[in-house]
């Protein structure tokens, strides 16, 4: 038995699932694992996150960001029992219904399950904010740039530099004049592998929350775009434009400039998940997210075609290597 092991033994056997059956549950493009654990008698179930100090995020962060979004209430697990020194958690189990696989099931279910997560960010940015660090156009404009330095790089063997350069200095221009303003508290990674249905529930509690450990300070666009434009699964183009409609009507944000800032960090976002895939795949033995790139490189296209992001469009379609299915093949042999 792994050391790791015999600490999560010590966590369980201090709560009612000390005799529960364990088995492993999928985990995600982080360090951290995840077991169910069921107790034989009740049936009653729990999730243990394993994440280990230095590998993972510090399971500080996902308690407090958990108690925040319980406080203003949202649908976070409960926390059982936790091992914040060793990084193990023990947790409410939301089930299996990602929204991802009832979409699957049930795709006349979408405009009804966004509509609900669309109000759970509604809900989340009329609420005080937590003291986060804040996701402002520097770190968004260094995290864009793995587009040159993770994709580009894997595919063409080297990117070019002066491009890249150029491209930072005028996206961080844009970032700092159409992302202004107010911040509100970004799960960062709020789409349909991290959101369970709770059917149950009522309004906004019906979408449990997972994967929010990372959360900042950011632009209240910024979690919506990550929903809609979701490299996992195609979300219709009708209810997209209802949903950010949705968002529109009941912030009473400005109209053209939420939307404006929507391009712009749907482009950034983009452009970052495709250094991290390529990284995943090139660094980390994940080939699996390679798949998702050219889903990724659509969104980007459709993106800079906003007029706000004209300085850099072209420069970025000219230096970075669109995902055909020979550059994608040079990602797998990377």
């Amino acid at each position: 038995m792994t050391n790791r092991a015999v600490l999560a033994e010590a966590l369980i056997a201090q709560t009612p699932w000390s005799n529960a059956i364990r088995t492993p549950l999928a985990g995600d493009a982080s360090h951290r694992r995840y077991e169910r654990l069921t107790d034989p008698d009740t049936g009653q179930t729990a999730v243990l996150m394993d994440s280990a100090p230095g590998k993972a995020e510090p399971v500080e962060a996902f308690v407090r960001m958990a108690k925040y979004l319980r406080k203003i209430g949202l649908s976070a697990p409960e926390i059982y029992a936790e091992d914040t020194e060793f990084g193990f958690l023990l947790l409410e189990d939301f089930g299996d219904d990602l929204f991802a696989r009832v979409l699957e099931q049930h795709p006349k279910m979408e405009r009804e399950l966004y509509g609900a997560a669309t109000d759970v960010l509604i809900e989340l940015h009329k609420a005080p904010t937590l003291s986060l660090p804040s996701y402002d156009p520097t770190l968004m404009t260094e995290l864009a740039a793995l587009a040159f330095t993770k994709y580009a790089q894997a595919i063409l063997g080297e990117y070019d530099t002066d491009a890249r350069v150029r491209f930072e200095h005028r996206f961080s221009d844009i970032l700092h004049r159409e992302t202004s303003g107010s911040k509100v508290v970004v799960q960062r990674d709020y789409h349909a592998e991290n959101m369970i249905w709770l059917p149950n529930r009522e309004g906004v509690k019906r979408v449990g929350l997972l994967d929010f450990q990372t959360a900042m300070l950011g632009h209240p666009a910024y979690d919506l775009v990550s929903m809609l434009q979701d490299v996992r699964r195609d979300v219709s183009p009708g209810t997209e434009m209802r949903m950010v409609n949705r968002y529109i009507t009941a912030t009473g944000v400005n109209d053209h400039d939420f939307r404006t800032a929507y391009a712009v960090l749907g482009a950034q976002r983009n452009l970052r998940i495709l250094g991290v895939f390529a990284r995943l795949a090139t660094e980390h033995g994940k080939p699996n997210y390679i798949d998702l790139i050219p889903a990724t490189w659509a969104h980007l296209m459709r993106d800079l075609n906003h007029p706000a992001l004209v300085t850099v469009s072209d420069l970025l379609r000219d230096a970075l290597p669109a995902p055909t299915p020979v550059n994608l093949d040079r990602l797998r042999q990377t």
